[in-house]
């Protein structure tokens, strides 16, 4: 006779070997059908050349979180610079700004916060109540101070950038770019040299406490000398970064990442693939994408294109800077017809040195699924034995273009190439 013990495990085999079977169906599943992040932007440039050395999303619009401090502190450097106010001014504290959500001080209103322990906060602790205190002292409102800060970031050529508060809390209508925030980190460094120390700041004492800030690479990425971390949930971790290698300086902006610590791992990895692009042209080792056919190289074309040089308001700050030496055979729309599927390559690079070359083309295969991942190739420029293409060949034309996207999402730069005679 069967036990009643028995007799239930009989019965609940079925559905657990049924829940097996769609656990194991689940892991099975390849990783390119994972989502993008909807929230991620970044870039990297040169802050000697303006070359912009990486891009993604740059000029989607996201939201800056605490990056916007960013633009209180410029405003605030600016009333200091021109005597409206001085280290020891000190700010009133406003029922409106003692109310402010944390991230905050647990000002009261009634007290005083002095201008240089503020900017310390700001720079540290990132308070929002602090933020609202500079904002309400500098133009009496914070609504009337977020209209100045636009107002500036006009000025300084962040065309897509729109300030509602002073702290980064959350609001819809306050937006801006990866390229935007770009900008205004690189003005706080070239317009007040004599303050931008103090974002490399990493503690503080207020009232006799210390308190200790959120940017870890300041301590963990070496040469790192600030500028900025932020996280509200709509936009995901964000942080400004600027480092120092061998004399060389790279800015970056990252945005969206799922986590500090992730946000913080691809921000290095950047700033590393920064620094050797950056010394590799200086070498004129590498040589960077070419966009036959103007699309965007980045993993939502649809919003990144990047303006033509007459139609750049930053141009003259931010150089979209390409070096190119590619025989590129297809010059116009027109001319895809006359390429054959199969005919189709993604170029990862271009380099003086062919073991190079193959080194950054099998980088790139690895990234790719199986379905999208082309025989690797390195082919000597035409005219120019000093020059080796990394390429992923013998694709059709749409896995070339959802390959490059796909390299483009895990930060790899590359261009879809219509192989022709001779290639």
């Amino acid at each position: 006779m069967t036990s009643p013990l028995s007799y239930h495990h009989a019965r609940a085999l079925p559905v657990l070997l049924t829940l097996i079977v769609f656990v194991m169906a689940l892991c099975m599943l390849p990783a390119a059908q994972a989502a993008p992040n909807p929230r991620y932007a970044s870039i990297v440039i040169d802050t000697e050349s303006g070359a912009v050395l990486h891009a993604a999303n740059a000029d989607a619009t996201r939201y800056p979180a605490s990056l916007t401090k960013m633009m209180t502190l410029y405003l605030l450097f600016e009333a200091l610079e021109d005597d409206t106010l001085s280290m020891d001014s000190r700010l009133p504290v406003s029922q409106h700004a003692a109310a402010k959500p944390p991230s905050k001080m647990g000002v009261k209103p009634g007290e005083t916060v002095k201008v240089e322990d503020a900017i310390n906060i700001l720079v540290v602790k990132s308070a929002n109540d602090v933020a609202a205190v500079v904002a309400e002292g500098l133009a009496g409102s914070e609504s009337t101070f977020a209209g100045q800060m636009t107002d500036k970031a006009r000025a300084l050529g962040m065309a897509h950038t729109t300030f509602r508060n002073a702290s980064g809390l959350p609001d819809d209508r306050q937006v801006t770019t990866a390229r935007d925030m770009a900008i205004l980190a690189l003005r706080l460094m070239q317009d007040f040299p004599s303050y931008y120390p103090i974002f490399a700041k990493t503690e503080f004492t207020w009232q006799g406490r210390r308190y200790k800030g959120h940017n870890r690479l300041l301590d963990n990425y070496a040469g790192t000398d600030g500028l900025k971390t932020g996280y509200i949930r709509a936009s995901g971790f964000n942080v400004a970064t600027s480092a120092v290698h061998d004399g060389r300086r790279l800015l970056s902006v990252v945005m969206g990442g799922f986590t500090a610590q992730s946000r913080d791992a691809h921000m290095s990895e950047l700033l590393d693939r920064g620094f050797a692009r950056a010394e590799s042209v200086a070498h004129g080792d590498w040589i960077a994408k070419a966009d036959i056919y103007g699309d965007s190289l980045q993993a939502s074309p649809a919003s990144d294109s990047a303006p033509t040089p007459a139609d750049d308001p930053i141009r003259d700050l931010i150089v979209q800077a390409e070096y190119e030496h590619v025989d590129a055979r297809v010059a116009s729309n027109g001319a895809r017809s006359a390429v054959s599927n199969g005919a189709w390559a993604v170029q990862v690079g271009a380099f003086s040195d062919r073991a190079r070359a193959r080194h950054q083309a099998d980088q790139a295969a690895e990234f790719l699924p199986a379905e999208l991942d082309g025989r690797v190739a390195v082919s000597s420029v035409q005219g120019d034995g000093g020059i080796f293409r990394a390429q992923l060949v013998d694709l059709e034309e749409t896995q070339a273009r959802r390959g490059c996207r796909q390299l483009a999402r895990e930060g790899v730069d590359c261009v879809v190439v219509a192989m022709g005679a001779g290639q």
